[in-house]
């Protein structure tokens, strides 16, 4: 279902349920001190399921933030002989939890709310080589930092090479058209190896973004790979 961070264009099929742990550790920069991050993991856990062939949707909790998801995707073409590419909707909406409302007593719930919307367009290449751009817009109903937009344009990028039938490797890049000069934050990349195992899939990533939802990866991507701020982690996909 995801490049890595990035969603791909594949859509459950009905009546089938996708079960997704995730785990994004601390910052490998850390060192010793946080064991190369691992004392420090942010965790996901999303149910996803197929309403019919080609459309499904999702929950799901993640640790950072203490962020409440949901989520729908939606098939619109597949590549044939006749037509080049595959062509998905996505759409998320993320509840934040861990805004204080003590620090912020003003804050109402639809301040807690982010979104984020995307086009997937994809080409299979080869039975080896797929690749996928991806117009993206996020709106993030409260920001922090200052000057920081509340509507942000992006778009992604990113490929999947399968190395023999089991196991591929991974990239998706996502570049950030409105951010505010000297923004604390980065434009995400991802790096990722998955390995198919039958009823499982294995993803191990490397990321400058600690959070797996799009309005928090896309925007707020707190890393920074030129310095060493790398992110250690994993998806395990099991399908009923």
């Amino acid at each position: 279902m995801k490049i890595g961070n990035l969603q791909s264009t594949k859509v459950s099929e009905g009546g089938d349920m996708y079960m997704y742990v995730s785990h994004r550790f601390g910052t490998l920069k850390d060192g010793i001190s946080t064991f190369f991050g691992l004392d420090n993991a942010n965790t996901k856990i999303q149910l996803l399921y197929g309403i019919i062939d080609g459309f499904q949707v999702s929950l799901s909790r993640e640790s950072l933030r203490k962020t409440y998801a949901g989520s729908a995707k939606v098939k619109i073409t597949s590549q044939t002989d006749d037509f080049p590419i595959v062509i998905s909707a996505y759409t998320t909406v993320n509840y934040n939890s861990a805004i204080s409302k003590i620090q912020y007593p003003n804050i109402s719930t639809i301040d807690r709310l982010s979104y984020s919307t995307q086009l997937l367009i994809a080409r299979r290449f080869s039975d080896r080589f797929s690749f996928e751009f991806a117009p993206t817009h996020v709106r993030q109903n409260i920001v922090f930092e200052t000057g920081q937009f509340h509507d942000v344009f992006a778009l992604g990028a990113g490929g999947r090479f399968k190395l023999n039938k089991r196991i591929s490797i991974n990239a998706d890049y996502i570049y950030n058209f409105n951010r505010v000069e000297n923004s604390i934050y980065k434009n995400p990349l991802t790096l990722g190896i998955d390995i198919e195992t039958g009823g499982h899939v294995f993803q191990l990533l490397f990321s400058n973004a600690q959070s797996t939802n799009e309005p928090s990866f896309i925007s707020n991507a707190e890393g920074d790979w030129s310095k060493g701020d790398i992110f250690f982690g994993f998806n395990i996909v099991r399908v009923f």
